[in-house]
């Protein structure tokens, strides 16, 4: 990995990374647009997921994120031959590709994808993009050198929900109206029409019915999910490439006027917009795995696209509404991963408006005390089963007021923070509340999972931790001093917040440290007693601002979670010694939630996990040792980004979604937090 120059990022994927076939699809590009929907596929540009295609905007409710072009068929016609520059797999095993034969390179030009192809004295470029905040996505080919030559681009049409099963998809043939050069398809009653073209005007279109069936994809195969589907195209654009014109097919559910733009001015807007987010953290000393990260976090913050009524709404107020995609491909906004990412995806890269506005965008949700877990695809109402969420709320505004000394918008949130924990003592839905005999937080409703350990899956909940868990009363306590410290701020002489806090740290210490192991219960009063289970959680009774444990076991909590848990790529989430603990994530669904929380790393804990550390020992260049394995991680799985999950034992195979929010916000924050020669923010 290399920084080319001042104001540009390159990542290149080394050539003896990508030695056959099977290394093109193992990694993954992704491109977004800022309103939720993306471009990705693997780097044979081969659909390798359900959740892959060229084209997949994220549609006003009830729809959301919905796949419009699953596979993009493109031929290069040199001398009679025609080279297939992507690649599709079919369920006999068949791999249909070209790409292998003319490849020269690939890389990632800050966000976006490039392909360099040599064939027949030839040689062309080819990348993706999608223009911030338009659903459009734009595929430019250029010819470096030699003759002209002649493209052939295929779409394969559908439209399928993102979580839909393939069999629910639309089928084809769906209505076109072509009109002085524009093509419009309409693929379901109420929704935007697909609008294709060629940019600039040019080339013509055949109306060419293709149907291709047994289509497979190999991620969802592994899976034992369902992985083969049949697609149709109406058509192909026909247009020659010459050095002196470079051509772009442009997809979109835009209006036609907003069309109209050059490519190469799409480039030049996104290529400036992403050197100003740069550039707020230009005067840093910062390195190129932290700029790298820096434009990976901006995949993640988004307006939700789907939810247009809540833009309206908070432009009304003078406002803009924004919040934190979760994960790429299948992940959507959710209240626990936004207030952990917001930190390192917007306070450690300069984006302080955007974080003022995440947090007054869940202000608007808070329901009896509780911020959504998620919203799901393409609705407009959250669902509030979480016991975590809201405590991790109270975080993000304290990290946001320490960053931004924003007095405004704190006192603007004091009465909705105040409402949050007057609820938690009362007592609210999913059996979140205090016990008054200790103050401690108890969680606990049947059928649900309500911390971020959260798998389920056929009504059974794997890691059922109903009771008092521990993260949950380090967060409590936080919450509570946070909020004793805010109402002073706010003028009051004396918070009632203060008394109960110094209950809850006198009951943590006494009911969750086992004496005789040196550590901490990761939950106690459950169902089956006090579990004695050695997970990460229990790290950040350490790692927050305020701690819940007592400073004289911090470095026998840090020592023994080093022993058990740490990896080069994070945490794993249960010590080997456990007879539940899994080393790797596979399988079909059941087997893969089974071992989601039961010894799988998750790279966000290395975050909390070196706060930890540098509080006992104060060693940042020792710190910043621990981070390595996620330079080379850069070039795997998908480029350029942090997995959300790896297996618990080497080589720490990547898995889960390819492109994490709190797995970048955490390692980015950790490796400006390792930083030698300066005081951590």
């Amino acid at each position: 990995m290399s920084t080319m120059q001042a104001d540009a990022m390159v990542l290149t994927v080394p050539p003896e990374r990508l030695r056959d076939h099977n290394a093109f699809l193992a990694r993954e590009w992704l491109v977004t647009n800022g309103l939720g929907g993306y471009a990705s596929q693997s780097l044979l540009c081969a659909p390798t997921r359900r959740y892959h295609g060229l084209f997949v905007p994220d549609l006003p409710a009830p729809w959301g994120r919905t796949v419009m072009i699953p596979r993009f068929d493109d031929e290069v016609l040199v001398d009679g031959e025609a080279r297939l520059l992507n690649g599709v797999e079919f369920s006999d095993g068949r791999l249909e590709t070209d790409l292998l034969s003319v490849f020269e390179g690939f890389s990632r030009e800050r966000q976006t994808p490039v392909w360099r192809f040599r064939l027949k004295g030839r040689r062309m470029e080819k990348r993706v993009i999608m223009p911030y905040g338009h659903n459009s996505v734009y595929v430019e080919y250029r010819l470096v050198e030699g003759e002209p030559v002649s493209l052939r681009l295929r779409p394969f049409v559908t439209f399928r929900m993102l979580d839909a099963r393939l069999h629910d998809a639309r089928r084809p043939p769906f209505p076109l109206t072509v009109v002085n050069g524009r093509y419009d398809m309409h693929l379901c009653e109420g929704a935007p029409s697909l609008k294709l073209c060629l940019r600039p005007h040019g080339g013509l279109f055949v109306a060419d019915y293709a149907l291709s069936t047994g289509m497979s994809y190999r991620v969802d195969r592994d899976r034992g999910s369902e992985h083969i589907e049949s697609l149709a195209s109406p058509g192909y654009f026909s247009v020659e490439l010459t050095q002196a014109q470079p051509v772009a097919f442009v997809a979109s559910t835009e209006s036609w006027e907003l069309l109209e733009f050059e490519p190469e001015a799409i480039f030049e807007a996104e290529a400036k917009r992403l050197d100003t987010l740069l550039s707020l953290v230009a005067g840093e000393r910062n390195e190129d795995v932290e700029r790298c990260l820096t434009l990976a976090a901006d995949q993640f913050v988004i307006a939700p696209g789907s939810r247009l009524e809540e833009q309206a709404l908070a432009r009304a107020s003078g406002n803009e509404a924004r919040t934190i995609i979760a994960g790429y491909h299948w992940f959507t906004d959710w209240g626990r991963d936004t207030m952990i990412s917001l930190d390192g995806l917007t306070l450690c890269t300069g984006r302080y408006q955007e974080a003022r506005s995440i947090l007054l965008t869940f202000a608007k949700y808070v329901k009896d005390g509780l911020i959504p877990n998620l919203f799901p695809e393409g609705e407009r109402m959250g669902l509030y089963h979480t016991a975590d969420a809201t405590l991790w709320y109270f975080h993000a505004i304290n990290r946001y007021y320490q960053v931004t000394n924003d007095r405004e918008t704190l006192l603007t949130l004091l009465p909705v923070l105040k409402s949050i924990l007057e609820h938690h003592v009362q007592g609210t839905h999913f059996g979140i509340g205090v016990d008054r005999d200790d103050g401690l937080l108890r969680a606990a409703a049947e059928g649900y999972q309500l911390t971020w350990m959260d798998a389920l899956v056929d009504g059974w909940v794997v890691t059922p931790r109903r009771g008092k868990p521990v993260e949950i009363q380090a967060l409590w306590y936080n919450a509570l001093r946070c909020m004793e410290e805010w109402e002073m701020l706010a003028g009051r002489a004396q918070s009632q917040w203060g008394d109960l806090a110094e209950q809850v740290q006198r009951s943590f210490n006494e009911r969750f440290w086992i004496e005789a192991e040196g550590y901490l219960y990761d939950v106690i009063d459950g169902e089956r007693g006090d579990d004695p289970a050695f997970r990460p959680n229990q790290i950040f009774s350490i790692s927050l601002p305020h701690p819940a444990l007592r400073e004289d076991r911090w470095s026998r909590v840090v020592e023994l979670t080093a022993e058990r848990l740490l990896t080069p790529v994070g945490l794993r989430s249960l010590s080997r010694d456990h007879p539940d603990y899994k080393p790797m994530y596979f399988g079909d669904l059941r087997a893969r939630d089974a071992a989601y929380h039961q010894g799988t790393v998750w790279a966000w804990l290395i975050g909390p996990f070196i706060d930890a550390w540098l509080k006992v020992h104060n060693d940042r260049s020792k710190a910043r040792s621990m981070l390595e394995g996620f330079r080379s991680h850069l070039l795997d799985d998908g480029i350029g980004t942090v997995s959300e999950i790896f297996d618990a034992e080497s080589p720490y195979h990547p898995r889960g979604c390819i492109a994490q929010a709190w797995s970048v916000a955490e390692v980015l924050r950790a490796y400006r937090n390792t930083r030698t020669g300066k005081e951590r923010t």
